[in-house]
């Protein structure tokens, strides 16, 4: 009997650091959401809900598995520093929302992994080298296709058809619309 008995403890010795392991709670991951909007607008509230919101169906929910870390900022040295302290924080990811906040994220890192959205202009940003094969840190979703901007003076031409000249005002200091204008 205590040959069977030593053989049982031995297995079960064996076997207890993977049963130790598998009981080990999962790993909370980090992501850093910086958004240049002002922190009371209703509708940078929302879009960090919808983001929340649209992870839970693919298991993630904030508190279990999840940290979400969302920051806002209007001015460029908000930014800046709103950036620096995300990144600070070792996240997993960053997302950016807007051309504004994927810069300062940029600068505040080269290794985290940043997804933007909502830009207009990412490569006449130089945020990205191009839309195909973007490189560095960071990729995402643009707002709209540059090309998209023609079909605007298309559409308005289909409504007056009697308008001969139009005017496109941008700021030059603002680098977000370069390949609207260049586009065709």
């Amino acid at each position: 009997m205590r040959r069977r008995e030593f053989i049982a403890a031995l297995g079960g010795t064996a076997v207890w650091p993977v049963v130790a392991r598998a009981q080990q709670p999962e790993r909370r991951r980090r992501i850093g959401a910086l958004t240049a909007g002002a922190i009371d607008d209703p509708l940078q509230r929302i879009r960090i809900e919808a983001f929340r919101q649209a992870l839970q169906p693919l298991g993630w929910s904030v508190g279990r598995n999840l940290q979400l870390d969302a920051r806002w900022a209007v001015s460029a040295v908000d930014l800046r520093r709103e950036a620096t302290e995300l990144v600070a924080a070792t996240p997993d990811v960053l997302l950016a929302v807007t051309n504004q906040a994927l810069a300062s994220l940029r600068q505040a890192t080269h290794s985290v992994p940043i997804v933007f959205v909502l830009a207009i202009d990412p490569v006449g940003d130089g945020n990205v080298a191009s839309l195909a094969r973007p490189g560095g840190n960071a990729t995402g979703f643009l707002l709209y296709e540059y090309s998209i901007s023609g079909k605007w003076l298309e559409l308005l031409k289909q409504i007056v058809p009697d308008v001969t000249r139009v005017a496109v005002l941008r700021d030059p200091r603002t680098t977000a619309g370069i390949g609207q204008t260049r586009s065709r």
